[in-house]
């Protein structure tokens, strides 16, 4: 019995489509014998496949280039318009959606409050609201859109979209692609939401032009996305990057998880605020007490960060703790992963220098100087859309960068 060779051959065929207009995206205007040589294919190859692309309207004819002897190219581009992605990130209080064109720019936004407490229904029900919304205020028709891409707090299997195990929504086995797809019609694809934040910044923020980085997540919880070799690195049961749940403290407060002493109790957001909050009730002060209204459960991580920027010593100095023990933990991961850089993102990364200072303090102080030659650790430039960007990118590296890898051959 031979296996066999038509799905390699359409692998083929989509690996090559895939690779020509990659080369458009990212080198465009381009003519086809100039794609032809970059990309190794051959004029005739790419001739077929720059016509289909042009019939699908995924390019555009645009400009006449320079002629080196013969007659003038017709360049090439990318045609941004033509079709659309919808990215959505789902955090612990709040889904944010955005719409983007090709080249991942966005056009429309919505974000909606999480119900609490919430169940794998009413999330299903809330994403269907939110994809209907854009969709009515973008005026596009579904065969626009290329498919909705997830980034989804906690573990989730991203081959069959299943949300495994939201621990701080108290969520297991929501079947976050089968429903979406069924409920919507669209393409439904779904990462972890630190593993969507790194692949967005790979094509469109901090980590561009880089082959091993790592994006950490810090929140209502903390993850991290980990790109080896321009790649997504997702371990052998798609759990990498759950740095949140290591330990740090023996003795430490009960995490969502169930363990005790996660990283995620002591650098959260809500870690932060717990601080203030063991702050005051021994005896200290703190201007976060009257951004509180005098009450002690209304302290916030943001009350926090607000008193800080009004000089708050208390709040200032519940930072500094965070961040060397977010220094420590990131130290040991470029112990272990030795990346190019790390890039922070989440509510508390935005409390800038009150956190970002104590982290380089910390680790030019204990990272061996080997391991942390020429690294930089810096905020996400995509801010607090990070996540919903790289939910979009998930869409868009299905188009443009296809499995690596052939199908395994059937048995005929």
């Amino acid at each position: 019995m031979k296996p066999t060779v038509t799905g390699n051959s359409q692998w083929m065929k989509s690996l090559n489509r895939s690779l020509v207009l990659n080369k458009i995206r990212e080198d465009g205007p381009i003519s086809r014998a100039d794609v032809a040589k970059r990309t190794s294919l051959t004029p005739p190859t790419v001739t077929h496949l720059v016509q289909e692309l042009l019939e699908e309207r995924y390019i555009v004819e645009s400009d006449i280039g320079v002629s080196s002897g013969g007659r003038k190219p017709i360049l090439l581009r990318l045609n941004p318009e033509a079709y659309y992605s919808i990215g959505i990130d789902v955090g612990v209080h709040s889904v944010k959606s955005v719409v983007s064109n090709l080249s991942g720019e966005i056009i429309l936004q919505d974000k909606r409050l999480m119900p609490s407490p919430v169940s794998g229904e009413t999330l299903l029900q809330l994403l269907v609201q939110s994809v209907q919304e854009l969709l009515a205020g973008s005026s596009l028709h579904p065969s626009a859109l290329l498919g909705i891409g997830i980034g989804m707090h906690g573990l989730v299997n991203p081959m069959s979209g299943l949300s495994l195990f939201a621990p701080n929504l108290g969520l297991r086995g929501v079947p976050l692609k089968e429903e979406l797809e069924r409920r919507t019609g669209i393409p439904v694809h779904v990462e972890n939401d630190a593993a969507a934040m790194a692949l967005g910044e790979l094509w469109f923020g901090g980590g561009q032009g880089l082959r091993d980085f790592i994006c950490v997540n810090i929140g209502e919880g903390v993850g991290a996305g980990i790109v080896v070799d321009g790649r997504l690195h997702r371990g052998s049961r798609f759990s990498a990057g759950e740095i949140g749940h290591t330990t740090v403290d023996l003795n430490g407060p009960r995490c969502s998880c169930g363990n005790y002493g996660c990283l995620q109790t002591q650098v959260s957001g809500p870690a932060i605020a717990d601080k203030l909050r063991k702050h005051l009730a021994l005896g200290g002060t703190s201007r976060v007490l009257e951004l509180a209204d005098g009450e002690l459960e209304r302290i916030t991580g943001q009350l926090v960060y607000e008193a800080a920027q009004q000089g708050d010593p208390a709040a200032r100095d519940a930072f500094r703790q965070t961040g060397q023990l977010l220094g420590i933990s990131l130290t040991n991961l470029i112990h272990t992963l030795n990346p190019e850089k790390i890039i922070l993102g989440g509510g508390v990364s935005q409390a800038g220098a009150y956190i970002l200072d104590p982290v380089h303090t910390t680790v030019r102080s204990r990272a061996l100087e080997s391991t942390a030659e020429g690294l930089t650790i810096e905020a996400s430039p995509l801010g607090e859309l990070a996540t919903a960007i790289g939910a979009v990118t998930i869409v868009l590296s299905k188009l443009f960068s296809p499995s690596p890898s052939p199908p395994v051959p059937q048995e005929s």
